[in-house]
């Protein structure tokens, strides 16, 4: 009889086989067939403080659709990546009006069906209501902020009322509240102090984990706004060291969050750290270093795959490609651009024309194995599985210091629950 264990491998490696049978399936066609093209965009921050991220993530999408056309394409289509760049210098970091633009562009090429990206929730809550209205579907491998997908708001975000934003991570009304529930049954804090970056998605997820701790019975001491542009938070941290919280929590990406780090190190050494997926990966852990970057918790809105056996051949492929490590969002990515071309391949063999408008209802029927697992969605583009990595960040002498694989550790599977 397997362990729980084995059968969990055995359970992956079905799945996984799956992913590379369905990516098989798309090159179905013989060699040299594949003379009509579509175009999938993909939009991410390549320049500022989250551009390793964002570069890790362009990746895996790349690397799909690559292999894709190296099998002959899909359903007869050469797959044609349209990069856009939605981070500018002047903001330092991703930038919604960069996005806005990028989105019109990929709007006004009819030859685009769909799009993978955002990384950000500031850029997806910009984004939105032009996909809507060009009924482009878009697949967020890493964008949280539930305020997008809320049926609640679909009058800003679709106004169109089809689902354009698809997901293949959960949401920050998990990620923060499942986080709150870590640290209090795990680490056993009573009292926080909650810090975001005034970003979208950095005020969501601190939120939806004050929200959480509040309910669960950690003390709330205080809450703060960081300007991701300024230099030196040192007056919030030294208020922040007098009041003596078990836990500093923060909302929010690399910008402030590098920021923040290097100083806390030096004005709070010894206190708990955490935040969301904004301070889990390679933009965050290069930026800080060690000794500062020890210690602190971060989390992630899906399962943890780099350390499973069953993806060790897609990783190979990975870095032989890109001489890179991937992240547990290149995996995301990956997988987003398989349900993409799944969509596309679906619509071709249906005998339906593949336009945006089909591609996004094949979209939403999606029920595919890939490398992350079964991908379904529900009415509103969420994905239906909920699951949340916690991490921390523990030096490992063996492995270079940027080395993301090695350099966190994985805590497990933060608990659920109310």
């Amino acid at each position: 009889m397997k362990s729980q264990r084995e059968n969990s491998i055995w359970s992956r490696a079905l799945l996984v086989a799956g992913a590379v049978a369905a990516l098989a399936t798309f090159g179905a066609t013989p060699s040299g067939a594949a003379d009509k093209i579509v175009k999938i965009g993909i939009t991410l921050p390549l320049t500022g403080a989250d551009a390793e991220d964002a570069t890790l993530i362009k990746n895996g999408a790349l690397l799909a659709i690559e292999e894709a056309n190296a099998k002959g394409g899909v359903a007869g289509y050469k797959i044609e990546p349209v990069i856009y760049d939605s981070g500018t210098a002047t903001a330092g970091q991703y930038d919604p009006a960069q996005a806005a633009t990028n989105t019109k562009k990929l709007a006004a090429d009819p030859l685009v069906v769909a799009n993978v990206g955002p990384q950000m929730s500031g850029e997806g809550k910009a984004m939105a209501p032009i996909l809507s209205e060009a009924d482009l579907a878009t697949i967020t491998p890493s964008s949280t902020n539930p305020d997008i997908t809320n049926p609640a708001m679909a009058g800003q975000f679709r106004p169109k009322g089809k689902a354009i934003y698809f997901r293949t991570v959960t949401t920050d009304a998990f990620q923060g509240p499942n986080m709150a529930n870590y640290v209090a049954q795990v680490l056993k804090v009573k009292t926080v102090y909650v810090l975001d970056d005034s970003g979208a998605y950095g005020v969501g997820i601190a939120d939806a984990f004050q929200k959480q701790a509040e309910k669960i019975g950690i003390k709330v001491l205080g809450r703060d706004q960081l300007n991701p542009k300024e230099a030196d938070y040192t007056t919030i941290l030294t208020k922040i060291k007098s009041l003596k919280p078990d836990l500093l929590y923060y909302g929010g990406v690399a910008q402030a969050g590098v920021k923040l780090a290097k100083q806390a190190y030096d004005i709070v050494p010894k206190m708990l750290k955490a935040g969301g997926d904004g301070v889990q990966g390679a933009s965050f852990l290069k930026g800080v270093g060690f000794p500062s970057a020890d210690g602190w918790y971060a989390t992630n809105a899906s399962p943890h795959m780099l350390e499973d056996p069953a993806v060790k051949d897609w990783i190979e492929r990975y870095k032989a490609r890109f001489k890179v490590s991937p992240n547990d969002y290149s995996i995301t990515s990956y997988d987003g651009a398989l349900v993409v071309m799944d969509a596309i391949k679906r619509v071709a063999e249906s005998g339906k024309e593949v336009n945006r408008s089909n591609v996004r209802d094949a979209m939403q029927a999606t029920k595919l194995k890939t490398l992350q697992g079964e991908l379904t969605f529900d009415q509103h583009g969420d994905l239906l599985s909920k699951v949340v990595s916690v991490f921390q960040y523990r030096h490992d002498a063996k492995f270079p210091d940027d080395d993301i694989i090695h350099q966190q550790k994985y805590e497990g599977v933060a608990p659920a629950g109310s």
